[in-house]
């Protein structure tokens, strides 16, 4: 094991184990070092990617302190590893989708407000029969945010999220080039809304696979 790997692992250690805690600072540089058997630079080095991943806060003439631990903040870093995706690996991206897509939104069924879907309501009907593409994959991008966010599952949430970037092109690209994309994405969007009033966890799951399994199955075609 590198050094710099051994060092993350022995603070990792101590977070799991609740000698580190959400918030704690971290010992002084020197302290800290003695007391895991590192040197200055292997921890300076385990420091800063342990940063770079949300688990630690380096605060400038402050220390260095654990973060929240958050589930959102640390799938930022996934985030960001997405953003890296190549293009024949947007098809596994929206497998996942399909998966966890449709758990979420069954999950909203009961959970999401009323008030919360008339929003969506309002805004599916401001969109009009006919928006440009462009209109329609930004709405469809809030619309999925917002219903999964009712779910109350912050973990599911930050993952969809972040799976989310990866399709666009593929949503915008079947948009521009399928005949019906628009009129059958808008139709899915009201089927899953008309799902979420009458709190129809079975429809609801239903509509969102379909949703989802129809751009999946039109990319594989298409490639």
């Amino acid at each position: 094991m590198a050094v710099t790997d051994e060092a993350i692992e022995k603070i990792k250690e101590m977070i799991v184990s609740g000698a580190l805690r959400p918030g704690d600072r971290l010992p002084k540089e020197s302290e800290l070092a003695a007391e895991l058997g590192l040197s200055r630079n292997s921890l300076r080095e385990a420091v800063r990617a342990l940063s770079l991943i949300r688990i630690l806060d380096v605060r400038q003439g402050d220390g260095t302190y654990v973060t929240s631990l958050d589930p959102q903040l640390l799938l930022e870093a996934m985030s960001f590893v997405v953003d890296f995706h190549r293009d024949d690996t947007v098809l596994e991206f929206l497998a996942v989708r399909r998966i966890l897509e449709p758990a979420a939104t069954a999950m909203a069924v009961s959970r999401i407000p009323d008030a919360e879907l008339d929003v969506l309501s309002a805004q599916l009907e401001a969109l009009g029969p006919a928006p440009s593409v462009e209109e329609l994959v930004l709405a469809d991008l809030e619309f999925h945010r917002k219903i999964v966010a009712g779910s109350g599952n912050s973990v599911l949430c930050s993952l969809l999220d972040g799976l989310s970037g990866p399709t666009t092109r593929a949503r915008i690209w079947r948009g521009l080039t399928q005949e019906d994309a628009v009129s059958r994405t808008l139709h899915e969007h009201r089927a899953i809304l008309t799902a979420l009033r009458d709190r129809d966890a079975e429809a609801a799951r239903s509509w969102a696979t379909v949703h989802i399994a129809s751009v999946e199955q039109w990319l594989r075609s298409t490639l």
